[in-house]
C-alpha cells in the first residue's frame, strides 16, 4: 500500500501543477483580452455620451450616465455624405494599394526565391526591401507631394494608392519570398522538364500553394493602408479624403469632440474587422507558411 500510496502521491503532483498552470494561463488570457478590448469598449460608451458626460469617469451606461444616440444621428444623418465618402475612399485606396503591392510583391518575391543575382546579391536586395519598412513616411512625403503637384494628381485616389503601395510592397515581397522558398524546388523543376515556362509555373503551381500567404499579405497590406494618416493628410484635402483624416478632423472652436471621434472610430473599425473575421484562418496559415523549413 505504501508503494501504491506513493505512486498516488507522486501522480497527484502533476495534476495539481497542471491545474495551476491552467489557472495562470486563463488569468493571463483574461487580462490580455481586457487590455485589448477595453479601448473598443471605451470608444463604444464614449460614442453614447453627451458632451458633458465625456469628461466624467463613468463606465457603466444607465448607471453612471444616460446613453444617447445623438452622436450617431449627427454622424450618420447630418454628416453622412462625408462619412460614407471617407469610408468609400478608404476602401478603394486600400484595395488599390493592396492589389498593386501584391502584384509587384509576388513577382519580386518569386524572383528572390528562385533566381540568384550576381551584381546585386539576393541578400542585399532583401535588405533593401526590409529597410523600406523602417523608413518613416515623413521622409518621402515631400517628393510625393512634388510629384503629385507636377502631374496634377493632388487630392486623387491614384496618388494615395501609389504612395501606400510603395510602403506596403516590401512587406509583401519578403512574406511571399519566404512562402515560395517553402515550396520544394523539385516540383517546379518537373514542370520545367515538361515544357512549362516560369510564368506558367508561377500561376499554376506556386501561387495556388502559397494562396494562404497571399491572402494574409493582402489583408495586412490593406490594413496598413486603411490606417495610414500622413500621406492622406498631406496629399488629399477634399475629394479623396479617407476615414483616417476624417477621424482627426473632429476639432472645432469648442475643442475635440470625443463623441464624434469615437463614433467615427467605430465606423472605421467595422469594415476591416469584418474582412479579418472572414479570412482569419488564412492569416494564421499564411504567416506561418514557410517559417519552418526542412
Amino acid at each position: 500500500m505504501t508503494d501504491r500510496d506513493g505512486i498516488r502521491r507522486l501522480g497527484g503532483v502533476p495534476a495539481r501543477s497542471d491545474r495551476l498552470k491552467d489557472v495562470v494561463a486563463s488569468a493571463i488570457l483574461v487580462l490580455a483580452a481586457v487590455w485589448v478590448l477595453f479601448p473598443f469598449y471605451w470608444a463604444a460608451i464614449t460614442s453614447l455620451k453627451q458632451p458633458v458626460d465625456v469628461f466624467r469617469l463613468s463606465f457603466v451606461p444607465w448607471v453612471q450616465f444616460t446613453p444617447t444616440l445623438s452622436n450617431w444621428r449627427s454622424e450618420l444623418f447630418y454628416r453622412g455624405s462625408a462619412i460614407f465618402s471617407g469610408l468609400g475612399n478608404s476602401f478603394l485606396i486600400g484595395l488599390g494599394a493592396c492589389l498593386v503591392a501584391m502584384a509587384l510583391g509576388t513577382l519580386a518575391g518569386y524572383g528572390l526565391a528562385r533566381f540568384r543575382y550576381r551584381g546585386w546579391r539576393n541578400r542585399d536586395i532583401s535588405l533593401y526591401f526590409l529597410s523600406q519598412r523602417f523608413l518613416p513616411p515623413a521622409a518621402t512625403i515631400l517628393p510625393f507631394f512634388y510629384f503629385a503637384q507636377r502631374l496634377d494628381l493632388l487630392d486623387t485616389r491614384i496618388i494615395l494608392i501609389a504612395a501606400n503601395a510603395t510602403f506596403t510592397m516590401p512587406f509583401a515581397v519578403l512574406l511571399m519570398r519566404d512562402a515560395f522558398q517553402g515550396i520544394p524546388i523539385e516540383m517546379e523543376e518537373a514542370a520545367r522538364v515538361d515544357g512549362a515556362s516560369y510564368l506558367q509555373i508561377l500561376l499554376r503551381i506556386s501561387l495556388p500553394l502559397t494562396a494562404p500567404t497571399l491572402v494574409a499579405a493582402g489583408i495586412i497590406s490593406f490594413a496598413f493602408t486603411w490606417n495610414e494618416f500622413v500621406f492622406a493628410f498631406v496629399l488629399s484635402y477634399s475629394r479623396a479624403v479617407p476615414m483616417s483624416v476624417l477621424i482627426a478632423g473632429t476639432q472645432d472652436v469648442m475643442g475635440v469632440q470625443f463623441g464624434y471621434v469615437s463614433t467615427r472610430l467605430l465606423l472605421a473599425i467595422l469594415p476591416p474587422a469584418i474582412v479579418v473575421l472572414i479570412v482569419q484562418r488564412y492569416i494564421v496559415t499564411g504567416l506561418t507558411l514557410g517559417a519552418v523549413k526542412g
